[in-house]
Protein backbone atom coordinates (compact mmCIF):
# COMPACT_ATOMS: atom_id res chain seq x y z
CA UNK A 1 0.00 0.00 0.00
CA UNK A 2 1.41 3.35 -1.01
CA UNK A 3 1.91 5.60 2.03
CA UNK A 4 0.72 8.63 0.08
CA UNK A 5 -2.61 8.30 1.90
CA UNK A 6 -0.86 9.52 5.06
CA UNK A 7 -1.42 13.19 5.76
CA UNK A 8 1.82 15.06 6.31
CA UNK A 9 1.71 18.12 8.46
CA UNK A 10 4.43 20.59 9.19
CA UNK A 11 4.65 23.66 11.36
CA UNK A 12 7.21 26.12 12.50
CA UNK A 13 9.37 25.37 15.50
CA UNK A 14 8.39 27.31 18.58
CA UNK A 15 9.06 27.03 22.32
CA UNK A 16 10.75 23.64 22.08
CA UNK A 17 8.03 21.80 20.13
CA UNK A 18 8.85 19.92 16.94
CA UNK A 19 6.28 18.44 14.56
CA UNK A 20 7.02 16.35 11.53
CA UNK A 21 4.98 13.84 9.55
CA UNK A 22 2.35 12.22 11.71
CA UNK A 23 4.23 12.80 14.95
CA UNK A 24 3.97 15.73 17.33
CA UNK A 25 6.63 15.57 20.02
CA UNK A 26 7.52 17.75 22.98
CA UNK A 27 10.89 17.21 24.58
CA UNK A 28 9.11 15.93 27.68
CA UNK A 29 8.18 12.67 25.88
CA UNK A 30 4.48 13.37 25.16
CA UNK A 31 2.93 13.81 21.73
CA UNK A 32 0.17 12.97 19.26
CA UNK A 33 0.03 10.69 16.22
CA UNK A 34 -2.42 11.23 13.36
CA UNK A 35 -3.37 8.08 11.42
CA UNK A 36 -5.30 7.26 8.25
CA UNK A 37 -7.76 4.42 9.02
CA UNK A 38 -7.89 3.39 5.35
CA UNK A 39 -4.15 2.80 5.36
CA UNK A 40 -3.84 1.27 8.83
CA UNK A 41 -6.95 -0.96 8.57
CA UNK A 42 -6.59 -3.86 11.03
CA UNK A 43 -2.95 -3.17 11.79
CA UNK A 44 -1.49 -1.30 14.75
CA UNK A 45 0.63 1.79 15.19
CA UNK A 46 3.75 1.58 17.32
CA UNK A 47 6.24 4.18 18.42
CA UNK A 48 9.74 4.09 19.79
CA UNK A 49 12.43 6.43 21.02
CA UNK A 50 15.99 5.38 20.21
CA UNK A 51 19.18 6.82 21.69
CA UNK A 52 22.29 5.90 19.72
CA UNK A 53 25.98 6.78 19.83
CA UNK A 54 27.72 7.25 16.48
CA UNK A 55 31.50 7.16 16.76
CA UNK A 56 32.46 7.07 13.07
CA UNK A 57 31.45 8.63 9.78
CA UNK A 58 28.66 6.99 7.80
CA UNK A 59 30.81 6.67 4.70
CA UNK A 60 33.17 4.39 6.66
CA UNK A 61 30.45 1.79 7.32
CA UNK A 62 31.61 -1.17 5.24
CA UNK A 63 31.13 -4.93 5.18
CA UNK A 64 28.07 -4.70 7.38
CA UNK A 65 30.01 -3.02 10.20
CA UNK A 66 28.58 0.22 11.52
CA UNK A 67 30.23 2.71 13.82
CA UNK A 68 27.08 3.02 15.86
CA UNK A 69 25.95 1.68 19.23
CA UNK A 70 22.36 1.74 20.47
CA UNK A 71 22.27 3.02 24.05
CA UNK A 72 18.55 2.98 24.87
CA UNK A 73 15.27 2.01 23.26
CA UNK A 74 11.75 2.71 24.53
CA UNK A 75 8.83 1.24 22.59
CA UNK A 76 5.08 1.15 23.05
CA UNK A 77 1.83 0.68 21.18
CA UNK A 78 0.07 3.90 20.23
CA UNK A 79 -2.99 2.67 18.33
CA UNK A 80 -5.27 1.12 19.38
CA UNK A 81 -4.71 3.05 22.59
CA UNK A 82 -3.59 0.67 25.40
CA UNK A 83 -5.69 0.65 28.57
CA UNK A 84 -2.73 1.88 30.62
CA UNK A 85 -2.52 5.04 28.49
CA UNK A 86 -6.23 5.85 28.55
CA UNK A 87 -6.11 7.01 32.17
CA UNK A 88 -3.09 9.29 31.72
CA UNK A 89 -3.65 13.04 31.88
CA UNK A 90 -3.14 14.98 28.67
CA UNK A 91 -0.93 18.02 28.38
CA UNK A 92 -2.40 21.27 27.11
CA UNK A 93 -0.63 20.81 23.77
CA UNK A 94 -2.01 17.28 23.38
CA UNK A 95 -5.53 18.55 24.09
CA UNK A 96 -5.20 21.24 21.43
CA UNK A 97 -3.76 18.84 18.85
CA UNK A 98 -6.46 16.26 19.46
CA UNK A 99 -9.11 18.95 19.06
CA UNK A 100 -7.49 20.27 15.90
CA UNK A 101 -6.79 16.92 14.22
CA UNK A 102 -10.05 15.18 15.05
CA UNK A 103 -10.97 11.61 15.93
CA UNK A 104 -8.08 10.00 14.04
CA UNK A 105 -5.45 11.55 16.34
CA UNK A 106 -4.16 9.59 19.32
CA UNK A 107 -1.83 10.62 22.17
CA UNK A 108 1.30 8.76 23.24
CA UNK A 109 3.50 8.87 26.34
CA UNK A 110 7.14 7.87 26.72
CA UNK A 111 8.99 7.65 30.03
CA UNK A 112 12.76 7.95 29.61
CA UNK A 113 14.77 6.83 32.66
CA UNK A 114 17.05 9.42 34.28
CA UNK A 115 20.23 7.52 33.39
CA UNK A 116 19.74 8.09 29.65
CA UNK A 117 22.53 10.23 28.17
CA UNK A 118 21.97 13.78 27.00
CA UNK A 119 22.26 14.73 23.34
CA UNK A 120 25.89 15.52 22.49
CA UNK A 121 27.53 16.24 19.13
CA UNK A 122 31.27 16.47 18.48
CA UNK A 123 32.05 19.32 16.11
CA UNK A 124 33.42 17.80 12.87
CA UNK A 125 36.41 19.08 10.95
CA UNK A 126 35.88 21.13 7.79
CA UNK A 127 35.23 18.79 4.90
CA UNK A 128 33.78 15.94 6.98
CA UNK A 129 30.56 14.58 5.50
CA UNK A 130 27.64 12.65 6.93
CA UNK A 131 26.29 12.75 10.45
CA UNK A 132 28.76 13.96 13.08
CA UNK A 133 29.89 11.76 15.93
CA UNK A 134 27.81 11.98 19.07
CA UNK A 135 24.69 10.84 20.91
CA UNK A 136 21.39 11.49 19.14
CA UNK A 137 17.74 10.63 19.74
CA UNK A 138 15.11 9.64 17.24
CA UNK A 139 11.34 9.31 17.60
CA UNK A 140 9.70 6.92 15.11
CA UNK A 141 6.05 6.01 14.53
CA UNK A 142 5.27 3.10 12.20
CA UNK A 143 2.42 0.82 11.11
CA UNK A 144 2.85 -2.94 11.67
CA UNK A 145 0.94 -6.13 12.50
CA UNK A 146 3.01 -6.71 15.66
CA UNK A 147 5.69 -4.97 17.69
CA UNK A 148 8.33 -7.38 16.35
CA UNK A 149 7.85 -6.26 12.75
CA UNK A 150 10.66 -4.16 11.33
CA UNK A 151 9.60 -0.64 10.33
CA UNK A 152 10.27 0.57 6.79
CA UNK A 153 10.41 3.98 5.19
CA UNK A 154 7.09 3.39 3.42
CA UNK A 155 5.14 2.85 6.65
CA UNK A 156 6.91 5.08 9.15
CA UNK A 157 7.84 8.65 9.97
CA UNK A 158 10.87 9.80 11.93
CA UNK A 159 11.68 12.85 14.01
CA UNK A 160 15.06 13.83 15.44
CA UNK A 161 14.78 15.14 19.00
CA UNK A 162 17.25 16.35 21.61
CA UNK A 163 17.46 15.49 25.28
CA UNK A 164 18.70 18.31 27.48
CA UNK A 165 19.87 17.80 31.06
CA UNK A 166 18.92 20.47 33.58
CA UNK A 167 21.04 21.63 36.48
CA UNK A 168 20.33 20.31 39.98
CA UNK A 169 18.49 22.63 42.33
CA UNK A 170 21.29 22.88 44.92
CA UNK A 171 24.83 24.13 44.63
CA UNK A 172 27.70 21.82 45.56
CA UNK A 173 30.79 22.66 47.55
CA UNK A 174 32.80 25.66 46.42
CA UNK A 175 35.78 24.41 44.37
CA UNK A 176 39.16 25.35 45.80
CA UNK A 177 42.72 24.05 45.62
CA UNK A 178 46.17 24.77 47.05
CA UNK A 179 49.41 23.70 45.40
CA UNK A 180 53.09 24.42 46.04
CA UNK A 181 56.36 23.89 44.21
CA UNK A 182 59.88 23.52 45.54
CA UNK A 183 63.02 24.65 43.75
CA UNK A 184 66.66 23.77 44.11
CA UNK A 185 68.69 26.18 46.17
CA UNK A 186 65.46 27.77 47.44
CA UNK A 187 64.66 27.66 51.17
CA UNK A 188 60.89 27.98 50.71
CA UNK A 189 58.13 27.20 48.17
CA UNK A 190 56.04 28.99 45.61
CA UNK A 191 52.44 28.72 46.86
CA UNK A 192 49.26 29.01 44.73
CA UNK A 193 45.67 29.12 45.97
CA UNK A 194 42.75 29.14 43.53
CA UNK A 195 38.99 28.98 44.02
CA UNK A 196 35.72 29.58 42.15
CA UNK A 197 32.80 31.59 43.49
CA UNK A 198 30.51 28.52 43.10
CA UNK A 199 30.44 25.01 41.61
CA UNK A 200 27.41 25.21 39.30
CA UNK A 201 27.19 27.65 36.40
CA UNK A 202 24.54 28.10 33.73
CA UNK A 203 25.34 28.55 30.04
CA UNK A 204 26.30 32.16 29.38
CA UNK A 205 27.32 32.90 32.98
CA UNK A 206 30.70 34.40 33.79
CA UNK A 207 33.11 32.43 35.97
CA UNK A 208 35.03 34.30 38.66
CA UNK A 209 38.40 32.70 39.44
CA UNK A 210 40.08 33.86 42.65
CA UNK A 211 43.88 33.52 42.53
CA UNK A 212 46.30 34.11 45.41
CA UNK A 213 50.06 33.77 44.95
CA UNK A 214 52.58 33.71 47.80
CA UNK A 215 56.08 33.63 46.36
CA UNK A 216 58.46 32.48 49.09
CA UNK A 217 60.89 30.95 46.60
CA UNK A 218 63.84 32.41 44.75
CA UNK A 219 62.00 32.37 41.39
CA UNK A 220 59.87 35.04 39.71
CA UNK A 221 56.33 34.62 38.35
CA UNK A 222 56.40 36.35 34.97
CA UNK A 223 52.95 35.59 33.58
CA UNK A 224 49.57 34.17 34.66
CA UNK A 225 47.34 32.11 32.38
CA UNK A 226 43.75 31.11 33.29
CA UNK A 227 41.78 28.85 30.95
CA UNK A 228 38.45 27.03 30.89
CA UNK A 229 38.81 23.64 29.24
CA UNK A 230 36.23 21.16 28.06
CA UNK A 231 36.96 17.43 28.25
CA UNK A 232 34.92 14.97 26.16
CA UNK A 233 35.69 11.34 26.99
CA UNK A 234 34.57 8.67 24.52
CA UNK A 235 33.32 5.82 26.69
CA UNK A 236 33.96 3.07 24.14
CA UNK A 237 37.71 3.67 24.23
CA UNK A 238 39.87 3.96 27.32
CA UNK A 239 42.24 6.53 25.79
CA UNK A 240 39.96 8.58 23.52
CA UNK A 241 39.53 12.10 24.84
CA UNK A 242 38.97 15.49 23.22
CA UNK A 243 40.28 18.61 24.98
CA UNK A 244 39.21 22.09 23.92
CA UNK A 245 39.94 25.47 25.47
CA UNK A 246 36.65 27.42 25.47
CA UNK A 247 37.76 30.55 27.37
CA UNK A 248 41.17 31.99 28.14
CA UNK A 249 42.86 34.90 29.91
CA UNK A 250 46.62 35.44 29.65
CA UNK A 251 47.99 38.48 31.43
CA UNK A 252 51.11 40.02 32.91
CA UNK A 253 49.13 42.44 35.04
CA UNK A 254 50.53 42.38 38.57
CA UNK A 255 53.64 40.61 37.32
CA UNK A 256 56.41 40.01 37.87
CA UNK A 257 55.74 38.52 41.31
CA UNK A 258 59.22 38.64 42.72
CA UNK A 259 60.54 36.55 45.64
CA UNK A 260 58.96 37.59 48.92
CA UNK A 261 55.90 39.20 47.28
CA UNK A 262 52.24 38.17 47.04
CA UNK A 263 49.45 38.75 44.54
CA UNK A 264 45.67 38.38 44.89
CA UNK A 265 43.45 38.86 41.87
CA UNK A 266 40.06 37.79 40.43
CA UNK A 267 39.89 36.75 36.78
CA UNK A 268 36.56 36.57 34.92
CA UNK A 269 35.97 34.19 32.02
CA UNK A 270 32.82 33.38 30.02
CA UNK A 271 32.80 30.11 28.01
CA UNK A 272 30.63 30.66 24.93
CA UNK A 273 30.07 28.68 21.74
CA UNK A 274 30.17 31.91 19.71
CA UNK A 275 33.92 32.18 20.41
CA UNK A 276 34.72 28.54 19.61
CA UNK A 277 32.74 27.57 16.51
CA UNK A 278 35.78 26.55 14.46
CA UNK A 279 37.26 24.06 16.91
CA UNK A 280 37.19 20.41 15.88
CA UNK A 281 36.15 17.95 18.57
CA UNK A 282 34.22 20.55 20.57
CA UNK A 283 31.23 18.94 22.29
CA UNK A 284 27.88 20.66 21.65
CA UNK A 285 24.33 19.94 22.80
CA UNK A 286 23.17 20.09 19.17
CA UNK A 287 24.63 21.17 15.83
CA UNK A 288 25.89 24.56 14.71
CA UNK A 289 23.07 24.86 12.18
CA UNK A 290 20.59 25.06 15.08
CA UNK A 291 20.23 28.53 16.55
CA UNK A 292 19.65 27.26 20.09
CA UNK A 293 22.85 25.20 20.27
CA UNK A 294 25.22 25.67 23.22
CA UNK A 295 28.35 24.08 24.53
CA UNK A 296 27.54 20.60 25.77
CA UNK A 297 26.39 20.46 29.38
CA UNK A 298 28.37 18.64 32.04
CA UNK A 299 27.55 14.96 32.36
CA UNK A 300 26.12 13.92 35.73
CA UNK A 301 27.31 10.38 36.48
CA UNK A 302 24.93 8.57 38.85
CA UNK A 303 26.32 5.07 38.31
CA UNK A 304 30.08 4.87 37.58
CA UNK A 305 29.69 1.22 36.54
CA UNK A 306 27.40 2.21 33.65
CA UNK A 307 29.65 4.81 31.99
CA UNK A 308 29.54 3.02 28.64
CA UNK A 309 25.80 3.70 28.40
CA UNK A 310 26.49 7.45 28.39
CA UNK A 311 28.41 7.41 25.10
CA UNK A 312 30.26 10.69 25.74
CA UNK A 313 31.13 12.14 29.14
CA UNK A 314 31.61 15.92 29.17
CA UNK A 315 33.46 17.72 31.96
CA UNK A 316 34.76 21.24 32.51
CA UNK A 317 37.79 22.47 34.45
CA UNK A 318 39.42 25.80 35.14
CA UNK A 319 43.21 25.70 34.91
CA UNK A 320 45.41 28.31 36.56
CA UNK A 321 49.01 28.33 35.36
CA UNK A 322 51.91 30.39 36.70
CA UNK A 323 54.66 30.83 34.12
CA UNK A 324 58.14 31.19 35.61
CA UNK A 325 60.20 31.42 32.45
CA UNK A 326 62.14 28.83 30.45
CA UNK A 327 64.32 27.76 33.37
CA UNK A 328 61.76 27.90 36.16
CA UNK A 329 59.01 25.87 34.47
CA UNK A 330 55.47 26.47 35.68
CA UNK A 331 53.00 25.74 38.48
CA UNK A 332 49.45 24.66 37.63
CA UNK A 333 46.19 23.92 39.44
CA UNK A 334 42.83 22.66 38.12
CA UNK A 335 39.33 23.29 39.45
CA UNK A 336 36.42 21.17 38.16
CA UNK A 337 33.00 22.78 37.86
CA UNK A 338 29.56 22.03 36.39
CA UNK A 339 28.09 23.85 33.36
CA UNK A 340 24.41 23.13 32.62
CA UNK A 341 21.08 24.60 31.58
CA UNK A 342 18.91 26.14 34.33
CA UNK A 343 15.91 24.05 35.25
CA UNK A 344 12.62 25.61 34.07
CA UNK A 345 10.13 26.71 36.67
CA UNK A 346 7.78 23.95 35.58
CA UNK A 347 9.67 21.05 34.02
CA UNK A 348 6.85 18.49 34.09
CA UNK A 349 3.84 18.58 31.76
CA UNK A 350 0.65 19.81 33.34
CA UNK A 351 -2.84 18.64 32.48
CA UNK A 352 -4.87 21.74 31.74
CA UNK A 353 -8.64 22.13 31.57
CA UNK A 354 -10.13 22.70 28.12
CA UNK A 355 -11.51 26.07 29.18
CA UNK A 356 -8.56 28.40 29.44
CA UNK A 357 -8.17 31.23 31.90
CA UNK A 358 -6.09 34.36 31.44
CA UNK A 359 -5.00 34.27 35.07
CA UNK A 360 -1.86 32.40 36.05
CA UNK A 361 -2.35 29.53 38.48
CA UNK A 362 0.15 27.50 40.45
CA UNK A 363 1.76 24.74 38.39
CA UNK A 364 1.05 26.50 35.11
CA UNK A 365 3.82 26.74 32.53
CA UNK A 366 5.07 30.19 31.43
CA UNK A 367 2.67 32.23 29.32
CA UNK A 368 5.14 32.54 26.43
CA UNK A 369 5.13 28.75 26.04
CA UNK A 370 3.28 27.48 22.99
CA UNK A 371 0.88 25.35 25.02
CA UNK A 372 -0.40 28.43 26.84
CA UNK A 373 -1.56 30.25 23.72
CA UNK A 374 -5.33 30.17 23.36
CA UNK A 375 -5.63 30.75 19.63
CA UNK A 376 -5.08 28.04 17.05
CA UNK A 377 -3.26 30.40 14.70
CA UNK A 378 0.12 29.63 16.27
CA UNK A 379 -0.06 26.05 14.99
CA UNK A 380 0.08 26.16 11.22
CA UNK A 381 -1.08 23.03 9.39
CA UNK A 382 -0.39 22.43 5.73
CA UNK A 383 -1.79 19.30 4.13
CA UNK A 384 0.50 17.93 1.43
CA UNK A 385 -1.70 15.39 -0.40
CA UNK A 386 0.38 13.18 -2.67
CA UNK A 387 -1.07 11.13 -5.54
CA UNK A 388 -1.33 7.38 -5.19
CA UNK A 389 0.91 5.30 -7.37
CA UNK A 390 -2.20 3.49 -8.56
CA UNK A 391 -5.74 4.65 -9.05
CA UNK A 392 -4.86 8.30 -9.81
CA UNK A 393 -4.34 9.76 -13.25
CA UNK A 394 -1.26 11.84 -13.85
Amino acid sequence: MDPSTLHHYFSRVQSGFFKLGVCYVKLTRNGVVLIDPEYVKERKVYGHVLAAFRYGREDLDVLGLTFRKDLYLASEQIYPVPEASQSKALTRLQERLLKKLGSNAFPFFFELPPHCPASVTLQPAPGDTGKPCGVDYEMKAYVADSADDKPHKRNSVRLAIRKIMYAPGKQGEQPSIEVSKEFMMSPNKLHLEASLDKELYHHGESIAVNVHIANNSNRTVKKIKVTVRQFADICLFSTAQYKCTVAEVETEEGCPVSPGFTLSKVYTLTPLLANNKEKRGLALDGQLKHEDTNLASSTIITDPAAKENLGIIVQYKVKVKLCLGPLGGDLSAELPFVLMHPKPEDDEPVSMPKSSSPNHVEGEVPVENLIQLDTDDDIIFEDFARLRLKGEAE
